[in-house]
């Protein structure tokens, strides 16, 4: 097990190129600090995104996550710094990035960030009865 967190995400083959599908990741515990005061930040991430060519492997996600720990960062810069480098490594047809952060100051803070191929378009919902 590394003992040291890392920047950079590692990939393997979308084994099923041929449809989209959906892969959601829930991460519990992300930590970052407060640029202003140095005080630790929590949220919650929800990941989703529906891959073309590659998939994000969750170990070096995890050590990803962890390289925030001692990071000054506001919010929404640090939820789009992430949706742009899990893009950038899966170049997922579409992703979508929710930051929920605990309370700060009595306010609680959710950032969203989208990222999507151009001309990627969702298949149309299905309602089942």
């Amino acid at each position: 097990m590394p003992a040291t967190p890392t920047t950079q995400l590692e990939t393997f083959a979308n084994p099923e190129t041929g449809h989209d599908y959906t892969i959601r990741m829930h991460i519990a515990e992300f930590t970052c600090l407060c640029p202003r005061t140095g005080q630790p930040d929590f949220a919650a991430l929800d990941l989703e995104y529906v891959p073309d060519r590659r998939c994000v492997e969750l170990k070096s996600l995890k050590l990803y996550i962890w390289s925030f720990r001692d990071r000054g960062a506001f919010h929404e810069a640090v939820t789009n710094e992430i949706a742009d480098h899990v893009h950038a490594a899966v170049e997922a047809r579409y992703l979508r990035l929710t930051a929920r952060f605990n309370v700060r100051g009595g306010i609680f803070t959710t950032v969203v960030a989208e990222r999507r191929q151009p001309g990627w378009q969702p298949a149309p919902p299905v309602a089942l009865p």
